[in-house]
């Protein structure tokens, strides 16, 4: 059975409410025009006179429109005005019928509907650039969609909600994003978004129901099988469905959140890194976060609980938990069955705790357990759970040591995921080597870009990105990572820009440095300004600049002036 595709729809619509009103005005003009033509008239001699089908056709036309510029060719007589009478209000009421028809359609929401799959499917094909899929436009789609247009990477929206889609209409993004509004969970619609188009590069499903994110996930990968997925999952049942469908990343929130705490604990300066890599903080330059690792007390034991007691454990901490529905737990944490107050805080031992978490599933009650910490131990290290991005300003207001916000954390881990897999890479490897290598990291950041807001990207030393790179490595030039990355306007030194990583086939190398060799498909990962990567894409796709840069001699680019320089050359040696 042959597919309908959305132009065929409108079409449908349009002729089942135009069809009646289309059949009356034909019908009237042809009745109008005929009684004009049949009707005998007198011409300026007396002498009997027909009136002609396209006279009959003009003076119908401006009689049904009641606009009236006279009697044509000749003055009537009685008997064609009285059917000129007839005709003007036949030819009235039929398109007043006509008009109140096409009103009704343009109403009609299955109409409506079409007209916006249509036009939104014909966008998406018009879009050149690669780009993403977001499946959802809550808070974390809203937070993603900002994030993908800072870094110039365009997006297309689904949402079954029509609010979020005219919300979206009023964003001032850099890229155009277009929008539907349709379950995502409809193959036909992925369709319309793009998900078969080669320049699609990910789905990202970020509904708030775990059952339709699955259904959007396996519905994007029959359609696409090599396509990437990113899937925002905290059932550990579900995210096992979705590896087994491969090329998916699964982001649970509440297991980032326990990474970072973990991270702050035993990594500060790497935590902060990250923070400044995500743009959570301006500069790299501030203090490391200082977690204690003394007495800590866990108010809320659900899937954020759980994490984070979970990594507690790891790093010896055994907090004390603070839940109404707690039953038992993993390791020897002491529980206190009841809601975070002044007493149960005072029960679980709040004035020797080095740190409290506020973890419960209502801003309300987090907030009110951190108005409890102040009155009863200000000291205490602070972290409260932000759950609806809405109430950023309160919680801003509350002044926590850390704040954790579903939204935003998933938002910024798929923002490094999409932008380069290496970066969360790259945060493990730093991890790995210690303190001391990421402060090397940190000063060499602060050192190139100062103040500036820290930027992320990734080339791809291949046709499409870097023509010019790619075609003089193809002649057998040889090029290293210090030359690419030189300042145009100043030999001596650099773009404010410095590589973090540099993926080869299937070998990574981390921290490369300026005497690297670069070869034809590396894709290299820098953190730099967004005016140095505006000037290394001019670097990579310009042959004179590129030669200027590895010879240091700007060479004649016209015509013109190449042949005064050969001609001056021979005049030289002659």
């Amino acid at each position: 059975m042959a597919t309908t595709s959305e132009l065929d729809r409108v079409a449908m619509v349009v002729l089942r409410y135009l069809r009646m009103p289309l059949i009356v005005l034909i019908v009237v003009y042809a009745i109008g025009i005929t009684g004009m033509a049949l009707i005998p008239g007198v011409d300026a001699e007396g002498n009997v006179a027909y009136m002609s089908l396209f006279h009959a056709f003009y003076f119908f036309t401006y009689t049904a429109t009641t606009t009236g510029f006279g009697e044509i060719p000749n003055a009537f007589t009685d008997a064609q005005r009285l059917w000129t009478i007839f005709c003007l209000y036949m030819g009235v009421i039929s398109w007043l019928y006509a008009i109140g028809s096409i009103i009704r359609l343009v109403q009609n929401p299955h109409f409506l509907s079409a007209l916006n799959e249509h036009q939104f499917a014909n966008s998406v094909k018009r879009i050149r650039l690669p780009f993403f899929i977001i499946c959802g436009f809550g808070d974390t789609g809203s937070l993603l969609a900002r994030g993908l247009s800072d870094h110039w990477l365009g997006a297309v929206v689904l949402d079954t909600d029509p609010e979020r889609i005219k919300a979206l209409a009023l964003r001032d993004y850099r890229l155009m994003m277009p929008a539907l509004c349709a379950d995502p969970g409809v193959p036909k619609h992925l369709v319309d978004a793009g998900v078969c188009l080669p320049n699609c590069k990910a789905v990202v499903v970020l509904t708030n129901n775990e059952e339709i994110n699955l259904r959007i996930s396996i519905m994007a990968r029959f359609l696409n099988p090599d396509l990437p997925i990113l899937c925002r999952s905290t059932s550990e049942r579900h995210s096992q469905h979705l590896e087994t469908l491969g090329k998916v990343t699964v982001i649970n929130p509440f297991e980032i959140f326990a990474q970072l705490l973990s991270m702050a604990i035993t990594a500060p300066r790497l935590h902060n890194l990250n923070s400044c890599l995500v743009r959570t903080s301006n500069i790299c330059l501030g203090e490391p976060l200082d977690v204690p690792t003394g007495e800590w007390i866990l108010c809320g034991y659900g899937r954020m609980g759980k994490w984070l007691h979970k990594y507690f454990e790891r790093h010896g901490i055994h907090p004390v938990i603070i839940d109404p529905d707690v039953e038992e737990v993993i390791g020897p944490s002491r529980i206190i069955k009841g809601h975070a107050d002044h007493q149960t805080l005072e029960q679980a031992g709040i004035q020797q705790a080095a740190g409290i978490v506020a973890g419960t599933d209502s801003d309300h009650d987090n907030l009110s357990i951190l108005m409890c910490v102040r009155s009863l131990r200000p000291s205490a290290f602070t972290i409260v759970r932000q759950n609806s991005h809405d109430n950023q300003v309160a919680f801003n207001a509350a002044r926590a040591d850390l704040i954790l916000q579903s939204s935003l954390t998933t938002a910024r881990r798929i923002l490094k995921h999409l932008i380069s897999p290496q970066i969360q890479i790259l945060i493990d490897y730093l991890g790995e080597q210690g303190e001391t290598i990421t402060q090397q990291v940190v000063d060499r950041l602060n050192m190139a870009i100062g103040e500036k807001q820290p930027h992320l990207w990734r080339v791809n030393l291949c046709d499409d990105e870097a023509i010019a790179t790619v075609e003089y490595l193809k002649k057998g030039g040889q090029l290293r990572l210090g030359e690419l990355l030189r300042d145009p306007y100043n030999l001596e030194g650099k773009l404010s820009c410095i590589p973090l990583a540099i993926e080869r086939g299937d070998n990574r190398i981390m921290l490369p440095a300026d005497n690297e060799p670069i070869l034809e498909c590396d894709e290299i990962l820098l953190c730099g300004t967004e005016n140095s990567e505006t000037m290394l894409a001019a670097t990579l796709n310009n042959v004179y600049t590129l030669d200027y840069l590895i010879t240091g001699i700007d060479a004649p680019r016209g015509y013109l002036f190449r042949w005064l320089t050969r001609k001056s050359a021979a005049a030289e040696q002659g």
